[in-house]
């Protein structure tokens, strides 16, 4: 009975961490991380899809869902004004199969 209420929890915790949900922040300091929309999607560390709903939202590899509140969120994000101020940069794509990462060795920021 221990080892079923164990996976349980196990499984129920991966099952909402997977989710990328993020939260755009006001201010800097408030961030966990600092992004930068670039013009075009070569110059990107991270291709993005922006989903509608929570539940199409990936699990790292670059489907977004912007929740209404911070508490929602796994990761609060700042939108910077320029390039060297970022720790990512990211590209909005139009389709959902062209999400995902150019440079894996940022990935370790939104875990």
């Amino acid at each position: 009975m221990k080892k079923l209420l164990i996976l349980a929890t196990m499984l129920l915790t991966f099952g909402l961490a997977k989710a990328q949900k993020v939260y755009s922040v006001d201010y800097e300091n408030q961030a966990d991380v600092k992004v930068f929309v670039v013009q075009y999607e070569n110059q990107a560390d991270l291709k993005v899809y922006k989903v509608k709903y929570e539940n199409q939202a990936g699990s790292n590899d670059g489907k977004w869902f912007f929740t209404q509140y911070s508490n929602q969120a796994k990761k609060r994000v700042y939108f910077v004004k320029y390039e060297n101020q970022a720790d990512l940069k990211i590209y909005f794509v139009d389709y959902e199969n062209q999400a995902g990462w150019s440079n894996s060795s940022k990935k370790s920021l939104m875990y």
